[in-house]
């Protein structure tokens, strides 16, 4: 495997940009229809390959690698921006395994379900089918070339990727062998296009060409997503921000509350399912907070408080107590920060939480069943939880082997985004010449 050429980073002529898209567009379509016809066995045996090749081209992988992390040195990235470029050794076991898990799981596409017979005496059933085509812009990390590279065979689609300038020659090298293992497998190497310009002005055309692409998946930061949603001529699977609840309520298990609450927030601090809000029944703020409040002390985490839990919280030692603004019930910290709220009602933190909530991911932590069952039903989020950390809510942990993002708009696909997010349903009609009368 031959390392891959320099990349121009200058802005192409609009009209070579324009004929790049467009060719790109065009064999993925083709592509697509050929594998929503393929085998379920022939798309396994794609993923196959795809791990044998990742392992036996880990070192080339690695050198290409390198050359982008020499790259994003030598511009002054930031070293955790550069961390998550690299392609260890670890990081290509981890993918090549994912796509033998990926092949391993049930192949949901023809499957038919909901299947009545009635009275005119047709019967009348659904069937699971691909989208088409996606198309898939994201940032930094190289190994979601990969990840989304074996959803989109499993599940029958044809994908075009544009990943981050930073990140290109490691991105079209996995791409090449994606290729390749697609070829292994007597499948269309098309269906996985890479946009292997990096200038700016492809993401444009990739996100208005309806009689290409099918839906469009951002990955990325929230100036990406917002910029993709705004200007998208089609749909478009994503999620802005994670400002994800725990709420603890009159009539819970403290040491479960503290427990969940801890691992919600601390686990890892970046991810877009840790817990940003913190909101305690009053009944239950005198014995909780100082408890959570001395773990966010041993721990570095600074709480932005109500006047109640401020009150309660900076008598802990070593607490980092502010007052909050009004702002931070609805941030995304994505750092050891924490809005905590003290309410006098399960009603008042439902109605917190669906206004200040982006709608991703919410908790409670409750003894009483009912309470527990107003909370799922009546949060307006993608994911609800009950007496458990809402760093769960990911593709891997729900049982879907893998995820291309997670979605909390309402159409389609909501929450975590595998496998059966990729696909679509229509509707069939068995009969024996039933006519109409």
């Amino acid at each position: 495997m031959n390392a891959p050429e320099a990349f121009a980073t200058t802005p192409a002529p609009a009209a070579a940009t324009h004929a790049l898209m467009q060719r790109l567009g065009a064999a993925a379509r083709s592509a697509a229809a050929r594998m929503a016809a393929a085998p379920t066995a022939a798309k396994d045996a794609a993923l196959r390959a795809l791990a044998r090749r990742l392992r036996d081209d880990a070192a080339a992988l690695q050198a290409a690698n390198a050359r982008d992390i020499a790259a994003a040195e030598a511009a002054g990235l930031a070293a955790p921006l550069v961390d998550r470029l690299r392609l260890t050794p670890k990081v290509i076991a981890t993918v090549a395994e994912g796509c033998e898990q990926i092949a391993a799981m049930p192949d949901p596409v023809g499957e038919i379900g909901d299947v009545k017979r009635r009275p005119s005496g047709i019967s009348v059933g659904r069937m699971r089918v691909p989208i088409g085509v996606f198309g898939m812009i994201y940032e930094s990390r190289p190994n979601v070339t990969i990840e989304a590279a074996s959803l989109a065979i499993k599940s029958g689609n044809a994908c075009i990727l544009r990943g981050g300038s930073e990140a290109i020659h490691s991105n079209v090298a996995l791409w090449k062998t994606v290729q390749a293992a697609l070829d292994d497998a007597g499948l269309p190497p098309q269906a996985v296009q890479l946009v292997e310009t990096t200038d700016r002005a492809a993401v444009g055309h990739l996100i208005a060409m309806p009689e290409f692409v099918d839906v469009v998946i951002p990955r990325g930061g929230k100036g990406l997503i917002e910029r993709i949603s705004a200007e998208a001529k089609v749909p478009v699977i994503k999620h802005l921000d994670g400002n994800c609840h725990v709420y603890v309520d009159a009539e819970v298990d403290l040491e479960l509350a503290v427990r969940v609450t801890d691992n919600a927030k601390t686990q890892k601090y970046s991810p877009c399912n840790a817990a940003e809000s913190l909101l305690v029944h009053a009944k239950q703020a005198a014995a909780f907070l100082p408890r959570i409040g001395a773990v966010f002390a041993a721990k570095g985490v600074e709480m932005r408080c109500c006047p109640r839990s401020k009150a309660l919280l900076q008598m802990v030692a070593g607490a980092r107590v502010v007052d909050a603004t009004e702002q931070d019930w609805a941030e995304e910290y994505l750092a050891p920060v924490i809005s905590v709220k003290v309410v006098d009602s399960l009603d008042e933190a439902i109605a917190h939480v669906n206004r200040y909530g982006s709608h991703h991911t919410d908790a409670i932590l409750t003894t009483n069943h009912s309470n527990a069952m107003r909370f799922l039903r009546e949060v307006d989020s993608a994911s609800v939880m009950v007496n458990a950390s809402t760093r769960f809510a990911d593709g891997f942990e729900y049982g879907l082997g893998a995820e291309i993002g997670i979605s909390t708009d309402k159409l389609h696909a909501r929450g975590p985004v595998g496998l059966e997010g990729l696909t679509s349903l229509k509707w069939i009609v068995l009969g024996q010449g039933e006519v109409r009368g």
